[in-house]
């Protein structure tokens, strides 16, 4: 039997019990509000939900941040480019979020990033770039980083010696953050279980309850099990980012607005393939492209075109790979090839769309709509403003709540692991030797856990192994994955070396070589037999032959085939779900 148990004083671990606690409270309780989606906006608006006194539920039909909100560019930032298009006020509000997040809300997974500008033309490229990024310090891009500093084209040479030195003419540093996507999101999640939201993954929307004209709840299904079970709610709010639409036709009501996805692709290569001090940001004839530094890799991206094929599983093509290898080949010295790549990733940004594509133009702005009395909608907007957009779902339903709402608060709410983190990263030599694990290890520990770190590790105490780290995956302790699912709400393999780790793309296996260990470390926590643990491997590996196959495709619906071909390890899923007459 699993030793992982549901304890009422620790409701943040989001564990095998707590799951099935959770399942038997969403079929008993009657909520305030239930949430539909588990990415950054869905659980950022469970956080704004329970922190204001609500009685507040969540399913997602897969996992924790298992669609956009783990494959983002990883930064928290302003959105520089957006001045260009004079979106002044969404570039206030997102630096306002992004400074929030570094210095209160998550210091342990937002980081300081420092950035290199190359300019490429003389004369008038740098006062029009200062100009922007003086706009853009002075909006709130320079209260807890320093501001842009000018250099000559050998001072940006010294900085990032791999540019070749005829593409460009000179730079500006400035200052953006980095942050786990995957990571963050679960975090805001288990910060929402801390104040009393209950949090339930692999449960699936498939229908709505009413009562008269009005949504009353939401008829779900269990993604493991098949058991269907009835949630009651005062409201509902539609949150589930690109499949706004899909939950939207099951509400049989017509939509406000529509969302479209754009697909956004990403390459990893090693960190020794670009000598640079700084992440950099290159202008294409598109957009922007970024290169930003990722522990012991760095992350080159990203793409952006239309994508109308399967939501769940976006696949990279041999054309957008391509298109990120000629963009930054354009400005390196020694060129990066395909072989040098270890990693891949892509994901689909909502963009908000009007009612025709010919006379409306997709957004990176959010929008909050009342589909029907009882049931709201968000979409759109961008990672950085996820609380805002969660303040704004909130308070579109007061109206339907029978009790006061208070304001948001969440501004003032630390995620979990933030309290101390600065103490204990001052401490790291003592935790080491506490622990018994290098100064270094401890670092990366507490930038991946915060505070939480003797927590995670507690659970070596009687397993000294547990420090060990994975044989096919040395950045991770072993302890890790125990904790990924004793805690972290990881139920398949797929979970924990997709996003409660890093593993699916920073090594050039994409973890195949550690499957097996991870897969033995949680078998006895999440109860599986011999059969179950060798079909949860064997699924990751079948999910990693189809990405990386479909990665050689020419175009996005033989490339679409390919990925969407391999098996799910959510077996009772429904893709589509059907809607009813």
């Amino acid at each position: 039997m699993s030793t992982a148990t549901f304890d009422p004083d620790r409701p943040a671990d989001l564990g095998p019990r707590y799951r099935e606690n959770a399942w038997q409270r969403l079929s008993t309780e009657q909520f305030d509000v239930v949430v539909v989606g588990g990415g950054i906006v869905g659980v950022g608006t469970a956080l704004d939900a329970a922190t204001r006194g609500l009685r507040v539920a969540l399913v997602e039909a897969r996992d924790i941040a298992s669609g956009t909100s783990s494959r983002s560019s990883k930064m928290f930032h302003g959105g520089l480019r957006y001045l260009e298009q004079l979106e002044f006020g969404l570039v206030r509000e997102a630096l306002h979020e992004r400074e929030l997040s570094l210095s209160t809300l998550a210091p342990h997974l937002v980081k300081p990033l420092p950035f290199l500008y190359p300019l490429t033309h003389r004369v008038w490229e740098r006062p029009y770039v200062a100009a922007g990024l003086f706009l853009y310090d002075s909006l709130g891009g320079s209260k807890s980083v320093p501001g842009q500093r000018h250099v000559t084209r050998s001072g940006a040479l010294r900085i990032a010696p791999s540019l070749k030195r005829n593409s460009l003419t000179g730079g500006i540093t400035y200052y953006d953050t980095v942050v786990d996507d995957a990571r963050h999101t679960l975090t805001v999640a288990r910060t929402a279980a801390q104040y009393g939201a209950v949090i339930r993954t692999s449960t699936q929307v498939t229908g709505f309850l009413r009562e008269a004209d009005r949504v009353s709840g939401v008829r779900v299904r269990d993604t493991e099990s098949g058991e269907v079970a009835d949630i009651r709610s005062h409201c509902v709010i539609n949150a589930s980012g690109v499949w706004t639409d899909e939950i939207q036709a099951l509400s049989k009501q017509r939509g406000r607005f529509r969302v479209r996805a754009s697909k956004g692709v990403h390459i990893v290569v090693p960190r020794d393939r670009i000598v640079s001090e700084s992440a950099i940001i290159l202008r294409t004839a598109k957009s922007v492209l970024f290169v930003i530094p990722w522990e012991t890799h760095w992350i080159v991206g990203t793409t952006d075109t239309d994508w109308n094929l399967d939501l769940a599983h976006p696949a990279a093509t041999a054309a957008d790979i391509e298109y990120i290898l000629e963009r930054v080949n354009e400005v390196l010295v020694t060129p990066l090839t395909q072989a040098d790549i270890e990693g891949v990733y892509a994901g689909l940004r909502p963009l908000l769309a009007g009612e025709s594509d010919e006379t409306s133009k997709l957004s990176r702005e959010h929008a909050v709509a009342e589909v029907a009395p009882g049931m709201i909608a968000i979409a759109g907007g961008k990672y950085t403003t996820y609380r805002v957009m969660a303040a704004d779902a909130v308070d579109a339903i007061t109206d339907f709540i029978p009790v006061r709402v208070a304001p948001s608060i969440t501004g003032k709410v630390p995620l979990l692991g933030a309290d101390g983190y600065h103490a204990l990263i001052n401490q790291c030599d003592q935790l080491g030797q506490r622990h018994g694990l290098h100064p270094y290890r401890i670092r990366r520990l507490l930038n991946r856990y915060g505070s939480m770190i003797d927590e995670v590790l507690s659970y070596a105490k009687k397993d000294a192994s547990l420090l060990e780290p994975l044989a096919g995956a040395p950045q991770y302790l072993r302890v890790e994955v125990v904790y990924a699912v004793v805690s972290e709400a990881a139920l398949h393999l797929e979970d924990i070396l997709a996003r409660r780790t890093r593993i699916a793309i920073e090594y050039p296996d994409r973890g195949v070589n550690c499957a097996a260990e991870v897969a033995d470390l949680a078998a006895p926590l999440l109860d599986w037999d011999a059969a179950q643990t060798s079909f949860e491997v064997e699924t990751y590996l079948a999910r990693v032959t189809a990405e990386v196959a479909s990665q050689r495709q020419p175009d996005d619906e033989s490339a679409d085939a390919l990925r969407a071909a391999a098996p799910e390890s959510r077996s009772e899923l429904l893709e589509p779900v059907p809607v009813p007459d």
